[in-house]
């Protein structure tokens, strides 16, 4: 897995326990991962169309560094699919484990279009 992001947790990212509230962590995922996904597969005209169940294991506080990883599970015809894992940098204890996020590329219109990658850069 490929950890390429950082985010640092400041005091507007907590919520009520003073811990990372997990609205926050999702829009960092799914930015994350959309990036990813356009770098893979060359195109910035892909939209998030699945993210499976999520699986908040452990709590990060204000302080903590968490790194973002990506890896790709499957490449479709018009779409991709990447598992997430977000860890605290230093003890390397996973904070939350996704297994599918789908995004799939799409023409101007919103309508699924084959981006023409069938392997992983």
């Amino acid at each position: 897995m490929e950890f390429r992001t950082r985010k640092m947790i400041q005091p507007a990212d907590l919520n009520a326990h003073n811990t990372l509230f997990g609205g926050q962590m999702l829009r960092w995922i799914d930015e994350e991962a959309a990036i990813y996904a356009t770098c893979q597969l060359g195109t910035s005209w892909v939209v998030t169309k699945f993210i499976s169940e999520v699986n908040f294991v452990s709590p990060a506080r204000q302080g903590d560094v968490v790194e973002i990883g990506m890896d790709v599970v499957k490449i479709g015809n018009t779409s991709i699919t990447l598992r997430c894992e977000v860890r605290n940098k230093n003890t390397k204890r996973t904070i939350v484990a996704i297994e599918r996020i789908v995004f799939v590329s799409v023409n101007e219109e919103g309508r699924p279009v084959k981006h023409g990658k069938n392997t992983c850069i």
